[in-house]
């Protein structure tokens, strides 16, 4: 009769349990959600979550707290939401670095970019635009690869080892030949200085951050790096228009929840991400940075964050970059 009643009990307590459960997520939410940033305060990525987290407090009616959480290349706040309750009140702005690069960046992974999370929400891509300084001899994608086939070659900079800035490179020294040897900085801003005084070649880096430097005279676009140009700088032709085959590279942001996130709370979360998108003002704002929203949705996001992880590693692989 113990046993019965214990089981009863069991039971009574789960039927109990399953409405509560539903009627928590049915009126998700009802407190405010924390999104968390893999990087610094500042960062492109920090930029566009901050413009998110505003535009989707507004349907979800509950504030979006930005938390930074930086270090391992994105890899730590992006470990700490795969760990966090599968509730929908801990979401991150994860990026193609976090889950495309990483993944084959790094010997040891914390979380799996595909199975640990349940994409919410396309943020949006940007091309990286290839510049050299103005006043540099290098005006065409011909006469870089024809400096790089002479003794001493050239030298390109970036934001650091694994980035979409190095691998960029990478892909364009593998299609054009020649010398081009990587230099790695400790941020981006760093390495833009010094392309714009010479000391590097060339880089691939953000619209947003090289704009300003091109209209004003110091920077000088040669191509993007995406299958078409660059909303933000339209007369840019692309790296393919000039002759060079299969170049289609893009930075791009993404929201996660973690794996386990109820089905509703989700519906909740990325219905609120498709009315910031179609909201006029932020689509401006996106803009601004040099952002491009495609409208994926569902099996498109997982699909494509599948095929970036291919993309990407294979990169990584041929650029020789580990990190332990």
């Amino acid at each position: 009769m113990n046993i019965r009643r214990t089981v009863l009990a069991t039971i009574a307590v789960f039927a109990a349990g399953v409405p509560l459960m539903a009627a928590a997520q049915n009126d998700f939410p009802n407190r405010p959600i924390r999104m968390v940033v893999p990087f610094g305060p500042g960062t492109t990525t920090d930029i566009i979550a901050r413009i998110y987290a505003d535009a989707m407090s507004r349907p979800l009616g509950q504030t979006i707290v930005v938390e930074n959480k930086s270090g391992a290349g994105g890899n730590i706040g992006s470990d700490l939401v795969a760990k966090s309750p599968a509730d929908g009140y801990t979401i991150v702005m994860g990026t193609v670095g976090t889950h495309a690069i990483n993944p084959g960046l790094y010997r040891k992974m914390p979380y799996d970019a595909m199975k640990d999370f349940a994409p919410v929400g396309f943020a949006g891509y940007t091309p990286t635009l290839l510049v050299v300084a103005s006043n540099s001899p290098i005006k065409s994608l011909a006469d870089l690869k024809a400096q790089a086939g002479r003794s001493g070659g050239v030298s390109f900079a970036s934001a650091g080892n694994g980035t979409s800035g190095h691998l960029a490179g990478e892909l364009l020294k593998a299609r054009l030949g020649g010398e081009m040897v990587h230099v790695p900085y400790k941020e981006g801003g760093l390495a833009m200085s010094d392309v714009m005084s010479g000391q590097a070649q060339f880089m691939f880096y953000h619209p947003a951050a090289v704009m300003p430097h091109i209209k004003s005279g110091k920077l000088r676009a040669l191509g993007a790096s995406s299958a078409k140009r660059a909303s933000a700088a339209p007369d840019v032709p692309t790296i393919t228009e000039q002759g060079v085959g299969d170049f289609d590279l893009t930075a791009w942001f993404m929201l996660y929840a973690p794996a386990a996130t109820p089905a509703p709370v989700l519906a909740r979360l990325r219905d609120a991400v498709a009315q910031a998108v179609t909201n006029p003002e932020v689509k401006a704002r996106l803009a601004g940075q040099g952002l491009e929203v495609p409208l994926l949705k569902g099996d498109e996001l997982t699909a494509f964050g599948r095929g970036e992880i291919a993309k990407w590693s294979e990169l990584v692989k041929r650029s020789g970059a580990q990190v332990d």
